[in-house]
């Protein structure tokens, strides 16, 4: 029962280490969260970016709610607004979206800046054929030979890009920014709108605000269609508190596991049941039963009678016993039958027969020691025994 109940205890004590240890590794951390936005003073933020735009004259709006309400131009509780308002780099989050800024006008540009950002702002072709276009920084693109660090040039300057991903050149895709291993920045038409794909999820990040070309060329990218721009800011964790007061809840059970990668989910799965399995000390079945060891009996015997002469001290009869037994086998290893032949006649057939010396065989089937032999000298004769044989 004790056994049982520590078996146990040990199964929970692994499952929840798996846990701990796959949810620290694998789970999104809030760094990982903040990367890309315009509410990020880190050199992987964008905070730099957004005042640049907003010094420009060229503002940029804050989106911070789900994707989604952009796809129901018709919900009622998403009234059309005309209007663009900015909100000053180092605004409070928490104050971002109001009432009236909860639809944009149509057409638009809506940014998405992450690393491997297609899978958070997933291109819907409806939505885009009505005449928006969507801007995806950091798309996962191709590893190819490229420098990890090249610098590009522009009309508005050089850019600096640091990543070795490129885009496939096609009829549909047309190159924005690229070199001869492929596209940095390219555009595909998607029926009146367009997406804009950067393999750079950090072209204009803080990171490079010694690098005007950067920044120029991001803005460029973005005001090219002639839209107001909107960044989304709702892939960073920031939420327009009206839709909470509206009792619209994205951080349901349901929403995360929506966007939960499934490849994450079947590797936390086939670890827990290899821990599971390992630590049960079987596979799935029945433990199988240990078979008795099977015992060799003339090897007991002969290990159980070693162990009497040793702790006799008879040496010499065991040297005399095992000497009569070789003397016999080498006999019929010659071809001179089983009847015990004296040892000058052995020696002699031995020596026409192999061409080596008699003394040998002599001194080895005979010691002829007045002394009883040591463990060491007793297996000293013993190797030459087997060399004998061989």
């Amino acid at each position: 029962m004790k056994l049982a109940n520590r078996r146990a205890w040990l199964i929970v004590s692994l499952v929840l280490a798996a846990l701990v240890l796959l949810s620290a590794i694998a789970a999104p951390s809030s760094t990982r969260l903040r990367t890309g936005s315009t509410y990020g003073r880190a050199p992987d933020g964008y905070g730099a970016w957004f005042a640049f735009m907003a010094a420009q004259g060229t503002p940029v709006q804050r989106w911070q709610r789900p994707f989604q309400d952009l796809l129901e131009p018709s919900a009622p509780d998403l009234p059309e607004v005309t209007p663009i308002s900015t909100q000053p780099q180092n605004a409070d989050p928490a104050q971002a979206g109001s009432p009236s800024e909860r639809r944009p006008p149509e057409p638009m540009t809506l940014v998405g800046i992450s690393p491997f950002i297609e899978q958070l702002l997933p291109p819907e072709e409806a939505w885009l054929r009505r005449g928006n276009v969507l801007v995806l920084v950091g798309v996962r693109s191709p590893v190819t030979g490229a420098p990890f660090r090249s610098v590009l040039p522009t009309p508005h300057g050089e850019v600096v890009v640091e990543t070795t991903r490129r885009q496939p050149i096609s009829e549909t895709v047309r190159q924005q920014l690229g070199d001869r291993f492929g596209a940095v920045a390219w555009e595909r038409s998607v029926g009146r709108g367009k997406i804009i794909g950067v393999a750079a999820p950090h072209l204009a990040a803080n990171a490079y605000q010694d690098q005007p070309g950067n920044f120029q060329f991001l803005a460029e990218l973005v005001m090219g269609p002639g839209h107001p721009v909107w960044v989304d800011e709702y892939i960073h964790g920031y939420r327009d508190p009206a839709e909470t007061a509206a009792g619209r809840s994205p951080q349901s059970v349901w929403t995360y596991l929506s966007r939960t990668p499934v490849a994450l989910i079947a590797l936390q799965s086939l670890v827990l049941l290899g821990l599971a399995v390992w630590a049960a000390n079987r596979r799935l079945g029945q433990p199988l039963r240990d078979q008795p060891p099977q015992v060799n009996n003339s090897e007991a015997y002969i290990q159980a009678l070693g162990t009497v002469l040793r702790k006799a001290e008879c040496s010499d009869f065991v040297v005399e016993t095992v000497s009569k037994a070789e003397q016999l086998n080498l006999q019929r290893s010659l071809g001179l039958g089983t009847t015990p032949l004296d040892l000058p006649t052995l020696t002699r057939a031995w020596e026409q027969q192999t061409g080596r010396p008699a003394a040998q065989l002599r001194s080895i089937l005979n010691p002829g020691r007045k002394k009883r032999m040591g463990d060491r000298d007793l297996l000293m004769w013993l190797r030459q025994l087997r060399d004998l044989r061989e």
